[in-house]
């Protein structure tokens, strides 16, 4: 079953509980027809996207040479503090790999966008960009960075840095590292004590009795 099977089904959870309850026998035997669930999902994938997913970890798109200007680049976007780790910690590099893998229609933008990347640095500073000192990448990310601020004819690195700064972010922000920079907790059990003591305090407020106890 795939995820649109799925969420169909879900749909149909609260029909089935009302054709129940008003006695509608017909449309809750439909819905006793229709077959269970899969229950062999991973991480929400299923096995057909799981086959996939292991189908495409073993291509290889970018060369060893692009995935280094890569690398480098997205760790200038998100480079590490003394909080986190930069985007090269966080795999950035392997997912947009995965990306232009999964997407196909990503793959003339990044590679195009990493040989004008390329072509800039040797126009300016007379070497390829991971070669560039790091104030020179800089120089020449600034030029692509603010699109308000870039001349006309740098339009094509800035749709690439664009793509870029996107990737980037999805790429790091669902991680392990990007989720402990946001400080994201996701949906956890826990036990509901009733409104802080001191938030009580601040608006004058306090519990009846009665429920102070529970």
């Amino acid at each position: 079953m795939d995820r649109r099977d799925l969420l169909k089904y879900m749909a149909l959870s609260p029909l089935a509980a009302g054709g129940l309850l008003t006695g509608a026998d017909a449309q809750a035997g439909e819905l006793e027809a229709l077959p269970p669930p899969a229950t062999d999902f991973l991480n929400g994938r299923s096995p057909e996207e799981q086959d996939r997913d292991a189908a495409l970890a073993q291509q290889k798109f970018f060369s060893e040479a692009e995935l280094k200007t890569i690398g480098q680049l997205a760790e200038l976007i998100i480079p590490a503090d003394d909080k986190s780790g930069g985007a090269t910690e966080a795999g950035v590099p392997a997912f947009i790999e995965f990306m232009a893998k999964d997407q196909p229609n990503l793959q003339t933008p990044l590679r195009g966008g990493l040989r004008w990347l390329d072509n800039q640095a040797s126009k300016q500073f007379g070497k390829l960009f991971v070669d560039c000192a790091d104030a020179q990448k800089t120089a020449l990310l600034d030029q692509i960075a603010y699109p308000e601020l870039a001349k006309p004819e740098m339009k094509p690195g800035v749709s690439f840095f664009n793509l870029m700064r996107g990737l980037t972010a999805t790429g790091y922000f669902t991680t392990e590292i990007g989720f402990k920079y946001l400080d994201y907790r996701g949906n956890k059990p826990n036990v509901w004590d009733g409104v802080p003591q001191e938030v009580l305090d601040k608006y004058g407020l306090k519990y009846d009795p009665i429920y102070s106890k529970k």
